[in-house]
C-alpha cells in the first residue's frame, strides 16, 4: 500500500510515534501543502491520511488509486463524502478521542477565571507576599464554585463529561440540548439557562441550527458576571456580537478555544479585549490524545484493509 499522511504539522511537532502507520506499506509524510501541491503529493496514494486538507471532487479525480481517507479528527466537513462513495473510497473520522481532555479544559478556564493562580502568582513574583503585613493577602477577588450554576450546551459525550467534574465540585448543573434525554440533570430551555447560569459551556456541533447560537439576543439574557466558553467551534458563537457585549461589561468574560477563522486572522474582532481569554485550539492537544488518534486511526486503517471499516462516515 501506498500511504500518504497530510497535515502531519497538525498533530504532532515529533513528538508521537507514528510507526504504527509503517505495517501497512510505504509511508509519505507532509506537514501543509499548499493546495497546488497536494494532487502531487498524493496521485498514487492508496490511503491518504489528512486532518483539514480538503478532499473535493476536483482532488478526488486526480487520485485513481484512492480506496481509503482517514481523518486525523472527528469532523469530516473538508472531505467530499458523497463524492468519495460514488468513486468508491471509504472515508472514516475518529470519534469521541477527546472526551476527557475537552472537559478538562473547560475546568482549566472555570479554575483560571476563580482562583486566579497565575495572577497570583505575578504579585508574589512582584514582591508583594514579602511585603505582606499578614501571612496571606486577597486583593484579587476569588469565586467559589460550590453552588454556583453552569449551563452545558449539548449533553454529547464532552458535555456528560463536563456535568459529570461540575457535579463533583458541587455547582448546580443545567442542560439545554436539542431533544429530550434521560439524564440525571436538569434539561431546560435556552432562555432558561441563559437567565441562570454562571457559566455558560458551549458543546454542540456546528450546523444551520446551532449558527450563531450564542448571538446579541442570547447574550442579552445573561447574567452580568457570567462567563462564557467555547471548545466546540467558532461559528458557534457571533463573535462581533460577543465583543460588543463585552466591550459594554453585558457579561463579564469569555474563554475560547476555537474562533470562526483558525487560525487567528489579524482583522479578530475580539482580539486585544481585556475580558476574554483565548487557548490555539489546544483542548484536544494533550500528547497523550493526540497519540490516542494515531493509534485509532491506524485502527480504522487496519479494520478498513481487514474488510470490516469502522467509524465510517459515508
Amino acid at each position: 500500500m501506498k500511504i500518504t499522511v497530510l497535515d502531519k504539522i497538525s498533530f504532532t511537532n515529533g513528538d508521537l510515534d507514528l510507526s504504527c502507520f509503517d505495517a501497512f506499506g510505504a509511508v509519505d509524510y507532509y506537514d501543509i501543502l499548499p493546495k497546488n501541491e497536494v494532487a502531487m503529493a498524493v496521485k498514487n496514494s492508496d490511503i491518504v491520511v489528512c486532518n483539514k486538507t480538503v478532499f473535493d471532487k476536483e482532488l478526488i479525480d486526480k487520485c485513481p488509486n484512492l480506496k481509503f481517507i482517514g481523518l486525523t479528527a472527528t469532523g469530516f466537513n473538508n472531505v467530499d463524502t458523497a463524492y468519495a462513495k460514488e468513486k468508491g473510497i471509504v472515508v472514516c473520522n475518529v470519534p469521541n478521542y477527546s472526551t476527557s481532555d475537552v472537559a478538562q479544559h473547560v475546568f482549566a478556564f472555570i479554575l483560571n477565571y476563580t482562583n486566579k493562580v497565575s495572577e497570583y502568582d505575578q504579585t508574589v513574583k512582584q514582591g508583594l507576599w514579602k511585603q505582606s503585613k499578614t501571612f496571606c493577602y486577597f486583593n484579587i477577588p476569588l469565586v467559589e464554585l460550590a453552588g454556583k450554576t453552569i449551563g452545558v450546551v449539548g449533553y454529547g459525550n464532552i458535555g456528560r463529561e463536563v456535568c459529570k467534574i461540575a457535579s463533583a465540585f458541587n455547582m448546580n448543573v443545567l442542560v439545554y440540548n436539542r431533544t429530550k434525554k434521560d439524564m440525571p440533570y436538569k434539561q431546560v430551555d435556552k432562555e432558561t439557562l441563559l437567565k441562570n447560569s454562571d457559566f455558560i459551556t458551549l458543546h454542540c456541533a456546528l450546523n444551520e441550527d446551532t449558527k450563531c447560537f450564542i448571538n446579541s439576543e442570547s447574550l442579552s439574557l445573561m447574567k452580568k458576571s457570567a462567563v462564557l466558553i467555547n471548545t466546540a467551534r467558532g461559528g458557534v458563537v457571533d463573535e462581533p456580537a460577543l465583543k460588543t457585549a463585552l466591550e459594554n461589561d453585558t457579561i463579564a468574560h469569555a474563554y475560547l478555544d476555537v474562533l470562526t477563522v483558525e487560525p487567528m486572522q489579524s482583522d479578530c474582532v475580539l482580539y486585544g479585549l481585556k475580558n476574554v481569554t483565548f487557548t490555539p485550539h489546544i483542548a484536544w492537544a494533550p500528547t497523550e490524545c493526540r497519540q490516542r488518534v494515531v493509534e485509532l486511526v491506524a485502527k480504522n486503517i487496519s479494520a478498513f484493509l481487514n474488510g470490516n471499516p469502522i467509524n465510517v462516515v459515508n
